[in-house]
């Protein structure tokens, strides 16, 4: 469940290089036998079922057989959705979609448009997979215009669905929308005016996708024995403690662990504060701290200075134009001193990926008689925030298997129909169709805990 997280000995590395994207047969056949035994780690042996399952059978009909061009709006909560998506349009969807009788002109698949520091985490799987399944790149806080035509092209010319999450990272939250960037719907209504200008008669659909975990007697083993975990790192393993209520035992943790990362940063008279404030504190407080460190300033708002931080911080480990030929005939000194450089910025971004987990964890504590999946929910981001607290990243996550993954489509968002309130007003047309992107989510949230409660 837990490994004692140990500080790596950074050094600087080449700069990756990727290949063109394109879709091959042979990297689809390798994860078809191999995708399952890899998505044990973020799922175990769940099951993924489908909810307003016609909605994403016409979706998906309409732009395999070039009916429409197909954006996928899906929620990103916990870190393996695009990878549980991809598994399921390539290998189960078809089959799906025939049972109820809609036949696809071409197999299903979608392409997946990722963050480039994806291939700088993720190892030599994801630099050797991503490409070969069509998967996009793209930079969040560099101009990309190479990214960013990949991104059109795939768009216009089809047939195949463009997978985008709005939310523009992880989330750490399932039941709520705590934030949705406008880039996807930019990116829509540029794609309805590229096709306006090749004449093409093909209306540009936005397919809102949810993703819903449900637990069930593992999730209750494994939630008291995380809990344990935290409480262990909080100096709160005696036998007594753990007779505590459960909101009680969660407070503490949080409290504890909050007034931890404030005496680190030197913040003072926060106890009078909600934790919420707390967090927020925290969060700004440790981003500030990051952008000092790399002698930023404070430009733009959360996510764009954290966006830039990171980038930075990425930027010194794996250096941008500088290759294995080139490292290697540096000499001695210069290499040293880049590798320090390197250490530098890997302890700088602790204070940004602790900033990133702590402006979402501003949720209030769930209650004994909360949902199940409500309670593992906290305490995951519960863990995390120890984690990240003690250096850890994303990397170091722990996630409770679920029992079954819920794929919920809404009702497709036809933006060539809004093209001429986008002519007339841009702003007012992105934030409006923004809002109603989040609408779609939030109703699938509501229609998925009513069921359950009815």
């Amino acid at each position: 469940m837990y490994k004692p997280y140990k500080t790596p000995v950074m050094k600087v590395s080449p700069d990756i290089k990727l290949p063109e994207p394109r879709i091959s047969k042979f990297v689809l056949f390798l994860l078809k036998m191999t995708a399952r035994l890899y998505l044990f780690l973020f799922y175990g042996v769940s099951k993924a079922v489908l909810h307003k399952e016609r909605t994403l059978f016409e979706a998906f009909d309409r732009a395999l057989s070039g009916k429409s061009r197909c954006i996928i709006a899906f929620r990103h909560p916990n870190g393996g959705e695009p990878q549980l998506l991809a598994w399921f349009f390539l290998f189960h969807l078809k089959r799906c979609a025939a049972k109820h009788g809609v036949h696809f002109v071409h197999w299903p698949h979608a392409i997946f448009v990722y963050g480039y520091d994806v291939v700088r985490w993720g190892g030599w799987v994801a630099r050797y997979v991503m490409p070969n399944v069509g998967a996009l790149p793209i930079y969040h806080s560099k101009m990309d215009s190479k990214g960013m035509t990949g991104i059109y092209k795939a768009i216009s010319d089809g047939p195949f669905p463009v997978a985008i999450a709005p939310e523009g990272q992880v989330s750490y939250s399932t039941d709520s929308v705590p934030r949705l960037e406008p880039g996807v719907i930019r990116i829509g209504f540029n794609a309805v005016q590229h096709l306006e200008k090749k004449n093409t008669n093909c209306p540009v659909e936005i397919l809102p996708l949810s993703i819903h975990y449900r637990f069930g007697s593992w999730g209750k083993l494994t939630v008291e024995i995380l809990l344990r975990y935290v409480e262990r790192f909080c100096g709160y393993s005696r036998r007594e403690e753990r007779k505590l209520p459960f909101e009680e035992r969660i407070r503490k943790c949080r409290d504890h662990i909050l007034e931890i990362n404030e005496e680190r940063y030197g913040i003072k008279n926060a106890p009078s504060l909600s934790a919420e404030d707390r967090m927020e504190i925290i969060a700004n407080t440790a981003l500030e701290t990051a952008e000092r460190k790399l002698g930023l300033k404070k430009e733009g708002d959360f996510f764009t200075r954290q966006h830039r931080v990171r980038q930075i911080c990425w930027d010194r480990i794996y250096l941008p134009g500088v290759y294995k030929d080139t490292l290697n005939s540096m000499t001695q000194i210069k290499r040293s001193v880049m590798d320090l450089k390197a250490g530098e910025a890997w302890y700088i971004s602790r204070h940004q990926e602790l900033a990133d987990l702590c402006w979402y964890f501003r949720g209030h504590l769930p209650a004994e008689n909360d949902a199940l999946h409500t309670k593992i929910e906290f305490i995951q981001n519960l863990h995390d925030f120890a984690n990240r607290t003690m250096g850890g990243a994303y990397a170091n996550r722990v996630s409770i298997f679920p029992r079954k993954v819920i794929i919920k489509a809404a009702p497709v968002i036809n933006l060539t129909e809004r093209l001429s309130q986008y002519n007339e007003d841009r702003k007012a047309a992105i934030t409006g169709t923004l809002s109603d992107l989040e609408k779609a989510f939030l109703d699938n949230i509501d229609e998925m805990n009513r069921a359950e409660q009815g």
